[in-house]
C-alpha cells in the first residue's frame, strides 16, 4: 500500500520509520501503522462483526478518507505532521488494484453469488485438484451447485 514515507519520526519519545508503497505487515516485514481499509472491507464475509464497526470508525475518524470513488488506498492516523488532515496521513490515490477486492467480497458477504460460480467451474476445481487439495467444498460434490 502507499504510505507517508519515506520519513522518520519521534513519536511518544520513539523513533519510528515511515514507508512509501511497500507491502506491509508481512510476517518479515515492516508495520509502520499504515491501514489500507480496501483489506477491512475485503474481510467481509470472514468477520462482519469486526468489519463494519471498523468501517464506520473509518468514516467518524476520517471521513476524508472517501468519496464518490470509494476508499482511498492507505491511511495512517499516527503519521500527522504536513498532513492535510486532522485525521492523520490519507493517501491521494485510488487504485483500481484495490476497488476490485471491495466489490468482489461485498457482493460475497450479500449473495455469496461469486464464490458460488468459481466453486462450480470445472478448471478451478480442476487446478485445485492437480495442485493437491481435497475435502472441504472441493471433496462435496453438493458445494458446486
Amino acid at each position: 500500500s502507499d504510505g507517508p514515507g519515506p520519513a522518520r519520526r519521534k513519536i511518544k519519545g520513539v523513533e519510528r520509520s515511515f514507508y512509501d508503497y511497500k507491502a506491509r505487515s508481512m510476517p518479515v516485514g515492516p508495520d509502520d501503522g499504515t491501514l489500507a481499509p480496501w483489506a477491512v472491507v475485503a474481510s467481509l464475509p470472514f468477520a462482519p462483526e469486526l468489519v463494519l464497526p471498523s468501517l464506520k470508525h473509518f468514516d467518524e475518524a476520517a471521513p476524508e478518507m472517501t468519496s464518490e470513488y470509494g476508499f482511498k488506498c492507505s491511511y495512517n492516523p499516527t503519521f500527522s505532521e504536513g498532513s492535510k488532515s486532522n485525521s492523520g496521513w490519507i493517501s491521494q490515490g485510488y487504485y483500481g488494484l484495490d476497488q476490485g477486492p471491495i466489490v468482489m467480497m461485498i457482493e460475497n458477504y450479500r449473495t455469496g453469488s461469486p464464490w458460488r460460480l468459481m466453486r462450480r467451474h470445472p478448471a478451478i476445481r480442476m487446478g485445485l485438484r492437480r495442485a493437491g487439495f481435497t475435502g472441504g467444498w472441493l471433496g462435496n460434490a453438493d458445494a458446486a451447485i
